[in-house]
């Protein structure tokens, strides 16, 4: 891992019609990936064995828990424990990162 100051918000970018990934941690008790959703993208409905952060850097999502659905907005985060069925929705485009904790 290199020693940079970066622009979570730059760091990813929209592309039509798709989902962007890209991983800037990755390590064996977790990672940290920054998603660009466009409008109308989503995760399908899923469970993880570890506890998950998502934090919305720009716009906001629709996110499920446990068939809950939560709204955060640009600079909210939720939590998505562990072994609950979860999915992520852009009504309108929105950037966010994942937080993953394996241990």
């Amino acid at each position: 891992m290199t020693k940079q100051v970066i622009n979570l918000a730059e760091t990813v970018n929209y592309q039509t019609g798709s989902i962007v990934s890209k991983e800037i941690v990755k390590g064996e008790t977790g990672s940290v990936t920054l998603f660009a959703f466009d409008k109308a993208q989503a995760l399908s409905e899923h469970t993880a064995p570890f506890d998950a952060l998502v934090y919305i850097i720009d716009g906001a999502a629709e996110v499920t828990i446990s068939g809950k659905s939560f709204h955060p907005e640009s600079g909210e985060s939720i939590i998505m424990p562990a072994n609950e069925p979860h999915s992520v929705k852009a009504a309108n485009r929105f950037k966010m990162m994942l937080v993953m904790i394996k241990s």
